[in-house]
């Protein structure tokens, strides 16, 4: 089986980051293949950085059905382009955070998540709703880290998650956390043993359930909005993309 794991930035370390997070789960068997866009922004933080990266969602799901993917994970924690990739994909496609929503629902009967820009927290708040986790989901909490800051050792990027994990479980008395970026996938088992929580990395737990999707010969609705999207001809730059 390949599943194509798709990182939504165009930050080349953090996608070979991603493989390996990926990889480390993975079933015997399983092909991971992580790949970026070939264009857009270097890191997601905001909602205009999220329209360009659901574009480039949607280019590399184009590709990954020429060659053969069995599934996808969409690498990102805003989960961009997740419904026009479902569109375009006969096999799942798996955001990380529904899948870690989904994960941290069945360990405690509430979580919090831990992010990085504070910025970004309404649009986790929005998934949180979309997805119906309002009831689970008890603190959405932002360390101001950039993204890219996950990579540098001068930004003391653990110790800040850990500590405000640490107070998010207390503030919002909650049983679990989940990392609200792809970029914090390697952080997950330190924390989780210092924690004494689960703490839900949503790449690992995104490649297991399209693995078992996959296994269970279950793919992507084609019968109502997840259709095939309708042949047309786009303009100018979508051009190339046009679903023909």
């Amino acid at each position: 089986m390949k599943l194509r794991v798709i990182n939504p930035n165009t930050t080349a370390s953090m996608t070979a980051a991603i493989g390996a997070a990926a990889g480390a789960v993975a079933a015997p068997g399983t092909v991971i293949d992580a790949v970026q866009p070939s264009f857009g922004a270097p890191s997601i933080e905001g909602h205009h950085d999220d329209v360009w990266a659901a574009a480039g969602v949607a280019e590399q799901v184009r590709a990954g059905e020429r060659d053969g993917a069995a599934g996808y994970v969409i690498a990102c924690f805003g989960d961009p382009g997740l419904h026009a990739a479902r569109e375009l994909a006969t096999g799942p496609v798996i955001g990380i955070a529904e899948a870690a929503f989904h994960c941290a629902s069945l360990l405690a009967t509430g979580f919090s998540v831990v992010t990085t820009l504070t910025r970004t927290c309404v649009i986790a708040e929005h998934l949180v709703l979309q997805y119906g986790f309002e009831r689970r989901c008890r603190g959405i909490h932002g360390t101001d880290l950039a993204v890219l800051e996950l990579d540098d050792p001068a930004s003391n990027a653990y110790a800040r998650i850990r500590d405000c994990a640490a107070e998010a479980l207390v503030r919002d008395r909650s049983g679990a956390i989940v990392l609200g970026c792809a970029g914090m996938a390697d952080l997950c088992r330190r924390l989780q043993r210092e924690l004494g929580v689960p703490v839900i990395d949503g790449v690992a737990a995104a490649v297991k359930l399209a693995e078992s999707l996959v296994h269970l010969g279950l793919g992507t609705s084609k019968r109502g909005d997840y259709a095939l999207p309708l042949p047309k001809v786009y303009a100018g730059l979508a051009a190339p993309w046009s679903p023909l």
